[in-house]
């Protein structure tokens, strides 16, 4: 695997790419890896000839009072399990590279509001704006054919495909699976935050949105009064909810009445972690 830090760099190994057959995958990460990630890599190995993974914490995302100065940082250990999963090329630029002015006055790539203003962007305002900025960037410098992304983080994936139709990108998203942990817990870089006793409470994040998603599928029930006894049920546990959500798994709109094809999405502070979820509410 090689490992390249400029965006000259990336375009000198990879333009003579596209001459020859078969397909470029790409898997844009913030590095710290786990398996959440290496299974997205071992998903466009599958996929493609040729399989390009970034590693870069964009500031842009980032908030105020969020963790980008402490965002952990695990470099040559990133690279040993790219190594081993078999990627050919690791980008991993410096800001400076990605943004030669500075972050805060590079042109920025909106998503629409409906879709980027609620749940997440309700809690953390422009963090997808920082998102898509990033995204179009990397998808600009490479020009892969395929980007591979988590379902864990669905609303990005939905703001994402969006962005690609809208912006006529010639690149096919694809989605993977959540990871989890043995109890459930979704695999995410922040787990590391948890100390012994949160992480001994974090899966039932997870476990409540079962119970949410087994109420939608059994009898009548008013959604509001679902969502809000969820939201208790994680107090009780010991979180601090920020939103338990039913949403149409197409668009994130309001479900009107049928919820087999919805998703239930969660966000909640333990201690000073936050953890995001969702599960896809089954039509049968």
């Amino acid at each position: 695997m090689k490992v390249v830090n400029t965006v000259a760099e990336l375009r000198s190994l990879t333009l003579p790419w596209r001459t020859r057959a078969g397909l470029t995958a790409f898997v844009p990460t913030m590095g710290n890896l786990h398996a959440g990630h290496l299974k997205l890599v071992r998903h466009a190995r599958a996929i493609a000839e040729r399989v390009v993974v970034s590693i870069f914490v964009n500031p842009l995302q980032f908030g105020q009072n969020e963790d980008y100065s402490s965002y952990p940082v695990t470099r040559e250990r990133d690279i040993s399990l790219l190594a081993d999963v078999d990627a050919d090329l690791l980008f991993m630029p410096e800001v400076s590279e990605m943004y030669a002015d500075s972050p805060g006055h590079t042109t920025h790539v909106v998503p629409p509001r409906r879709l980027s203003a609620i749940l997440e962007g309700e809690f953390r305002p422009g963090h997808f704006d920082g998102v898509t900025t990033v995204v179009a960037k990397l998808f600009n410098m490479l020009q892969p054919d395929i980007a591979v992304f988590g379902e864990k983080d669905f609303q990005q994936l939905l703001i994402i495909r969006r962005m690609v139709s809208d912006l006529n990108m010639p690149i096919v998203i694809e989605a993977v699976e959540t990871v989890r942990e043995a109890d459930g817990l979704a695999m995410s870089s922040r787990n590391n935050y948890l100390n012994a006793a949160e992480r001994a409470t974090a899966p039932q994040l997870y476990q409540t949105l079962l119970d949410v998603r087994d109420l939608l599928s059994g009898a009548e029930h008013v959604l509001a009064g679902i969502e809000q006894a969820a939201m208790e049920q994680l107090r009780e546990a010991g979180f601090e909810p920020q939103y338990v959500s039913v949403r149409r798994s197409a668009d994130l709109g309001i479900p009107n009445g049928d919820h087999g094809s919805s998703v239930v999405l969660a966000a909640a502070m333990l201690g000073r972690t936050r953890l995001i979820d969702n599960v896809k509410v089954s039509s049968t």
